[in-house]
């Protein structure tokens, strides 16, 4: 290779600084700086003009910025909002639900698990631990199953119902089949009762929020201690429970639901 030649860069190496820039230009973004220039962010940044220029237009195509009104300006586009909303959602309801587990596990005598959705499935977050003889729990961080009661709650009420659809398609046969009539049943009761091969039983039930979704709060127990029946008095208080923390998230309980 020549003196001074630049070495090849990789398409890995690419892709990389592309993740690199949007980053940098996502974050000139800030309470005193709403709206920004390309004159501005190529000044900040030290990049060509014509680089943050390309920048400008392919963020907005994928919707990180939008052009501000009859301006030469961008701001944050709906996926950084959307994003941003998502957070905050998933930060208040770890602020909300504590005492909402604590009083449904007070109440039912089981222990009660808050989970958020994760990369590919539900997530435990909160585990609130029944001060009973018998006691059946769950770690938290822990990856729930997508054939889980919580996973069939979520994939029944997930806004992109395309994308549930395409999760449940890597299960193989019977089991997607199964599950596919679970998250209907579900969608139409509110709500998932299910028994495992070790008598263990668990009802999970969803929390809303303004954007859809954003929790299931689940009552795990033996088959002695919790009825598996939707309109058994355990059932009836985990969904005015999660019907009580919706409202307190500005979400709004499906009307198709009981």
């Amino acid at each position: 290779m020549a003196e001074g030649q630049d070495e090849p860069v990789t398409a890995r190496e690419q892709d990389i600084q592309a993740v690199s820039r949007t980053a940098q230009i996502l974050g000139l973004f800030a309470p005193e700086t709403p709206e920004l220039s390309v004159a501005e962010a190529t000044r900040r940044l030290g990049l060509k003009r014509t680089t943050v220029h390309r920048y400008f237009s392919s963020m907005i195509s994928s919707g990180l910025l939008e052009r501000v009104e009859d301006s030469a300006l961008v701001r944050p586009g709906p996926s950084i909002l959307q994003l941003g909303s998502f957070t905050l959602g998933q930060q208040r309801i770890m602020q909300m639900a504590p005492a909402y587990l604590r009083e449904l596990a007070l109440e039912i005598k089981v222990s009660t698990v808050l989970s958020l959705w994760g990369a590919s499935g539900p997530v435990v977050s909160l585990v609130e631990e029944a001060d009973h003889a018998t006691l059946v729990t769950v770690r938290v961080g822990s990856q729930l199953a997508l054939n889980s009661s919580q996973a069939k709650v979520f994939l029944a009420f997930l806004p992109d119902q395309f994308h549930a659809d395409r999760l449940t398609g890597s299960l193989p046969e019977p089991q997607r089949a199964e599950t596919r009539r679970r998250i209907e049943a579900i969608r139409q009761a509110g709500m998932s009762s299910d028994v495992n091969h070790r008598g263990i039983c668990v009802l999970a039930a969803p929390v809303f929020a303004a954007t859809g979704i954003c929790a299931t709060i689940a009552a795990v127990g033996t088959e002695r201690m919790l009825p598996e029946a939707l309109d058994s008095r355990e059932a009836m208080a985990l969904r005015s429970a999660c019907r009580r923390l919706t409202k307190e998230m500005g979400g709004t309980w499906p009307e198709t639901t009981h």
